[in-house]
């Protein structure tokens, strides 16, 4: 702080020495390595030259990397084409960065090139004016793999379901408009019929089980319809798919179970390999696993008794995120990251919050899902959907309940002792300022055209 009361900024020369980035393509990377000259002068030794993208030139430029003494490898998040060098270059122990494209724009108005590219990324790595995105270790990715096309399938299936009943809608069946699940027991067995040749609206309607049986007669005119041999074809090619998709939810939901039991155990590294280095990402991630009790598993069992959460949320939630909070110092820092919280604009003294979009786009779609299902219950996170949404609308209401979950779960993963214990529906009326509640009441009822006169407990006693 100098007199003034100015803040005095020291800038130095570099303040990563030895530094290489890669401008990734699909076939080919452009390296530019950056090392301190032999000569000592403070001058720079600058090397850019162009690498295939096959696994053997990639980890001959690993070693090659290694005996320069480079520091850190920065590369650009290019499609997936990113993804053999960092993994690559990692396992030969080098520290690697991932940077957002956004973060590395050129000077507008100079010349573009992959060379220049390469070497205006390694400036900027070299000066410390990045920041890494966040890659998961090794067991939390193929954890992803698995969680990610679990849901691609349960997508798939959900759209194949939305095929049967528009398939039956053009046979002039009204199952969907009598019965809440058409693919549930009665409805299964009434489109196994329809497919066998069954016509008969009567007997179809005979099928109904438990609940449904009420419904008879409303079953006998939604099942009198034109369905003919061309339907139940199709009906029948739809329904294997579904059943196909459902085998294969199930398989993928026993591996991920069987995933979270061994990722803390002390075998070998998950998909074999090379045994785990002392404070590499994946030893971190196997220390984080042994703190919890029980293993993965029992935190699991914590993150479902959140309102909202299910045994499948909290899996995906662990696959998108680890367990490892180290990468998120609070969950200030996780909530932002997942673009959960308002963009902060501030231009001319005024402050405005912009829309934050982007961020982890499966994270964001499990937590939306588990904010409507904890803003239909009577609990904390129910009561606060229903404040915020008469002032903020629904999408914000359920924004804020996303994020107050993200929040929790941050806690319960960061400590390993925390449970969650809700703090019931009454916590916002036992805060609430009593004066305040009063005179908003007082307003309330005289403008519906009362006239009111207050008397105190005390007083009336």
């Amino acid at each position: 702080m100098t007199e003034d009361g100015t803040d005095e900024v020291v800038q130095g020369e570099e303040l990563v020495a030895r530094v290489a980035a890669i401008d990734v393509a699909k076939a080919t990377g452009m390296v530019c390595v950056r090392l301190p000259h032999r000569s000592g002068s403070g001058r720079r030794t600058q090397r850019v030259h162009n690498v295939a993208a096959t696994t053997n030139a990639i980890l001959e430029l690993g070693a090659e990397l290694v005996r320069d003494g480079v520091e850190r490898v920065v590369m650009e998040a290019t499609g997936v084409y990113w993804k053999p060098w960092f993994f690559l270059l990692e396992s030969q122990g080098l520290e690697c960065w991932l940077v957002n494209a956004r973060d590395v724009k050129n000077v507008p108005g100079r010349p573009k090139t992959d060379k220049l590219d390469a070497v205006w990324l390694a400036k900027l790595t070299e000066r410390g004016m990045l920041r890494p995105s966040f890659v998961p270790p090794k067991p939390v990715r193929q954890l992803r793999d698995f969680t990610r096309t679990r849901t691609v399938l349960a997508q798939e299936r959900t759209r194949t379901k939305q095929r049967v009943e528009k398939l039956l809608e053009d046979a002039h069946i009204k199952l969907s408009s009598v019965a809440t699940d058409i693919f549930g027991v009665s409805g299964r067995a009434m489109m196994d019929a329809l497919i066998t040749g069954q016509r008969d609206p009567h007997a179809l309607a005979e099928l109904a089980q438990g609940r449904m049986k009420a419904k008879r007669d409303a079953l006998v005119q939604a099942l009198n319809g034109r369905f003919e041999d061309h339907h139940a074809e199709l009906l029948t090619l739809m329904l294997e798919t579904a059943d196909h998709l459902t085998a294969q939810i199930d398989k993928l939901t026993a591996r991920i179970e069987q995933l979270l039991a061994d990722a803390s155990g002390d075998g070998p590294h998950p998909g074999g390999g090379a045994p785990r280095a002392e404070g590499s990402p994946h030893a971190r991630a196997a220390a984080a696993a042994a703190r919890f009790p029980g293993g993965l598993p029992v935190l699991a069992e914590r993150l479902d008794a959140i309102p909202g959460i299910g045994p499948t949320t909290a899996q995906v939630i662990l696959a998108e995120i680890g367990w490892d909070m180290s990468a998120f110092p609070t969950a200030a820092h996780l909530v932002s990251w997942a673009k959960l919280c308002p963009r902060t604009l501030q231009s001319g003294g005024k402050n405005t919050s912009g829309s934050n979009k982007g961020g982890n786009p499966w994270l964001r779609g499990v937590l939306g899902e588990a904010a409507m299902a904890a803003a239909k219950t009577d609990t904390f996170l129910g009561v606060r959907y229903r404040r915020l949404v008469k002032r903020g609308g629904h999408n914000k209401a359920l924004v804020a309940v996303a994020r107050s979950i993200l929040v929790i779960v941050w806690h319960l993963i960061n400590d390993p002792d925390a449970i969650y214990q809700d703090l019931g529906p009454n916590w916002h009326q036992r805060l609430a300022d009593p004066v305040r509640r009063t005179r908003d009441l007082v307003r309330e009822l005289e403008r519906l055209g009362h006239t009111v006169s207050l008397t105190t407990a005390d007083t009336a006693a």
